[in-house]
């Protein structure tokens, strides 16, 4: 099923008081992944919202100092507006939440608090609308360390239930919050994200380069595509692998020393990060991506690389077919054989590859943060003028 969208510029009450929303900002400090990605993206759209729109949002991190540009794009980029910072000093974790980050919205509590990130603080004065993109950390306790994996899950189960409304990024998430945080399904809304576009960059030609882009988690066998991608090898051997992400793995993998061990280690380029252009000309270069996840909440990266004219494999999952549907080759995480048949299907036959990016063509329309921003709005809104 899916997300209801509306229009950006409906969202405004026609009470037309002005609504003060909180944000946890910190996700959106250092290096983005997913989370700050997700919330650099929504608070792009609710700057272009229409001057008159009755919102005014603070934006709370550790960072000394009064500016939103302190955080980074879009804040850097476009004016601020609508709004304005407040530093937290702190490390911003776990203690830093539920005590000076508390405290601070405590002293002039905003109409609704929104936590783009799992968690909220528990004695916020503020009906907190709380973002889950996934519960991996109770279906999947073995991804994290002991006391890592006991924080999140007493964390995000307590204040998923303490909040005044969930968003769940998928109905495969919001079925899991269901099954494992005990949370009603009336009290979750789903809404899916948007995706970044990559930049087009003319002149460079598609060539057979297989990507992975993402962080490098175990659940995303990394060993199986480099496995795989040695077979490609034997039947295009003009093949190139580029893996692009931190590597996040518990317990620790090390894909450099298996390419070498299966002597491929020159077809293989692992980057912990590239820039923006250096990304968009590799998806303006790469005939295949590659995700091999047996356990995500959403999955941006396959949509993304169809959004540049990428087909890719990924692997067969509930949020996989709600997703992706047809516009993916979907295939075992574990079947080697399976993997790299898929791949060497999308670089050596056209008509594949036409089919998939026809099928992606269809489904990418549903994924656009105004869209997301419209409906996340929608409900700050609600959650607020109940106060």
């Amino acid at each position: 099923m899916k997300p209801i969208f509306l229009p950006l510029n409906t969202v405004a009450s026609q009470e037309k008081l002005t609504m003060h929303i909180g944000i946890d900002a910190r996700e959106l400090l250092g290096r983005r992944t997913g989370v700050g990605r997700y919330l650099a993206a929504l608070c792009s759209a609710w700057q272009r919202l229409p001057s008159d729109a009755p919102f005014e949002f603070t934006l709370y991190a550790q960072l000394e100092g009064t500016s939103p540009a302190l955080l980074g794009p879009p804040f850097e980029t476009e004016p601020s507006g609508r709004f304005s910072y407040q530093a937290v000093p702190g490390d911003a974790g776990a203690w830093w939440e539920q005590t000076r980050l508390a405290a601070a919205i405590n002293q002039s509590p905003p109409d609704v608090l929104f936590a783009p990130a799992y968690t909220a603080p528990l004695s916020a004065r503020a009906p907190t609308v709380l973002t889950i993109h996934d519960v991996s950390c109770e279906t999947h306790p073995e991804w994290f360390s002991w006391r890592e994996g006991l924080r999140r899950r007493w964390l995000t189960k307590h204040c998923a239930r303490r909040a005044a409304r969930v968003i769940a990024v998928s109905n495969f998430t919001r079925d899991e919050i269901v099954s494992h945080l005990s949370v009603a399904a009336a009290q979750i809304s789903v809404i899916w994200s948007g995706i970044q576009h990559p930049t087009p960059l003319p002149g460079l030609t598609r060539e057979p380069l297989v990507l992975f882009v993402g962080s490098l988690f175990n659940r995303r066998h990394v060993p199986e595509l480099i496995a795989a991608f040695a077979r490609v090898l034997v039947h295009i051997p003009a093949a190139r692998l580029v893996l692009v992400g931190d590597n996040r793995t518990h317990p620790r993998e090390d894909p450099e020393r298996l390419a070498s061990t299966l002597g491929i280690r020159d077809q293989v380029s692992i980057r912990q990060y590239v820039d923006e252009n250096e990304l968009s000309a590799l998806y303006a270069r790469a005939m295949v991506f590659v995700f091999l996840s047996e356990y995500e909440g959403f999955g941006f990266p396959p949509l993304e690389a169809m959004a540049a004219g990428v087909p890719s494999v990924v692997g067969d999952t509930p949020v996989a077919r709600e997703l992706y549907g047809e516009a993916a080759v979907r295939v075992k995480v574990t079947d080697v054989d399976a993997i790299a048949n898929a791949i060497i299907e999308l670089i050596v036959n056209p008509r594949a590859r036409r089919a998939r990016l026809n099928a992606a063509a269809e489904r990418l329309p549903d994924f656009t943060w105004t869209r997301a921003a419209a409906q996340t709005l929608t409900i700050l809104e609600r959650e607020g003028r109940r106060r």
